[in-house]
């Protein structure tokens, strides 16, 4: 056992040796190269981005072809010779499948950064970029993924021949894996209809199944959201499909929203309006867009009047209804407070023993709702 140990050894001396010499001479090239690029490119450079996103699959993916063509080059007899090339393959076949999915992560990156969210009205067209390219990028990894693994696969021999045998069953199969992999070939093709259609993009704000949120993470199945106090919704893309949801930046991020407010029947109207008008000039969240004061309901009671006013985006909007509403209240109750909301009712007394005479003294009288 000894003696054919020392004999593998130094049969396998010099190819390992010339091999080590090719691995480390790729990799010293390599990392000169690497180098020169990054210093003669500034960092927000798209081959910058690039480069910093695949470098260690493709320095890997390298090495491990500079290994693989030595060991193609020496003798085929030697000892222990198909094994190692066996495993060269699989690990040049993983770097391979490593590199194209950090390759086309890397494109991904590049697209988004040379779309940016400009100032001037283009952040539409930056958002439906992004969400197209998340999509598609992620969908490109998954068949990377896909084949490399198949291609792992079918380096061995009794794959290949298991391959073979199941080819003139493959339509049976192929039907019974599309069953036992409907909910996820349904997202992945959920997901490639809404990267083409775009009913929605990263950033955008959505109202789902009541939750007030905002596009946060895109993914090849599921979609998540961040809602407004900071919890996250993961939603499956097939859901998106199905179900109706709501979206308030689907043109522009500009919304309109309401402050409804109940008055007395004797208040006036034009005070309110000159309030509200003030309270808007008065605060930074206004865009100064729209302004309108009706009223919209009277009810047997009391009349309800409603504030419109607009705002840059959804959050913005919240603010600065939050503030109108407590601006208007707190005017009502300081220049009108008896103008506040009343409950009108009659009292009739009784003055006979047991209720057979009576006459009533119809009396008014208020009080707060």
């Amino acid at each position: 056992m000894l003696q054919w140990i020392e004999q593998t050894l130094g049969v396998w001396l010099l190819p390992a040796l010339a091999a080590a010499v090719a691995v480390l001479m790729t990799f010293v090239v390599y990392r000169i190269v690497l180098m020169g690029v990054r210093h003669f490119t500034s960092s927000e450079a798209a081959s910058r981005v690039f480069l910093n996103a695949s470098a260690q699959a493709l320095g890997a993916a390298f090495c491990l072809l500079a290994l693989n063509g030595v060991l193609n080059s020496v003798a085929q007899d030697l000892p222990l010779m198909s094994i190692v090339q066996h495993l060269v393959t699989l690990l040049l076949i993983i770097s391979l499948t490593w590199a194209g999915v950090r390759c086309s992560s890397a494109i991904g990156e590049v697209i988004v950064t040379l779309n940016p969210v400009l100032e001037d009205g283009q952040w539409r067209h930056a958002r439906r970029v992004e969400t197209q390219t998340r999509f598609l990028v992620r969908g490109l990894n998954i068949l990377i993924v896909i084949v490399g693994f198949g291609s792992v696969l079918m380096t061995f021999e009794s794959v290949q021949q298991l391959g073979t045998s199941l080819l003139a069953s493959a339509g049976i199969g192929g039907i019974i894996l599309g069953f036992a992999a409907r909910p996820v070939l349904g997202n992945l093709l959920a997901g490639m209809q809404i990267a083409l259609t775009q009913p929605f993009r990263i950033d955008d704000v959505l109202n789902v199944q009541g939750e007030w949120c905002w596009v946060e993470e895109v993914t090849s199945t599921y979609v998540v959201l961040r809602v407004w106090d900071l919890r996250r919704l993961v939603v499956p893309l097939q859901w998106f499909i199905e179900n109706p949801f709501q979206n308030w930046s689907r043109n522009n991020s500009n919304m309109s929203g309401t402050v409804t407010l109940w008055v007395d029947y004797a208040m006036p109207i034009q005070p309110l309006r000159e309030e509200f008008g003030r309270l808007l000039r008065s605060l930074a969240q206004w865009d100064g867009v729209s302004e309108t004061v009706q009223v919209i309901e009277a009810g047997e009671r009391a009349q309800q009047v409603r504030f419109l006013m607009s705002a840059a985006d959804s959050s913005i909007l919240w603010e600065l209804r939050c503030l109108v509403r407590e601006g208007l209240v707190l005017f009502v109750q300081q220049a009108y407070p008896e103008y506040l909301p009343r409950m009108r009712a009659q009292l009739v007394e009784n003055s006979g023993p047991h209720g057979g005479d009576t006459h009533g003294d119809e009396r008014s009288v208020s009080g707060l709702i």
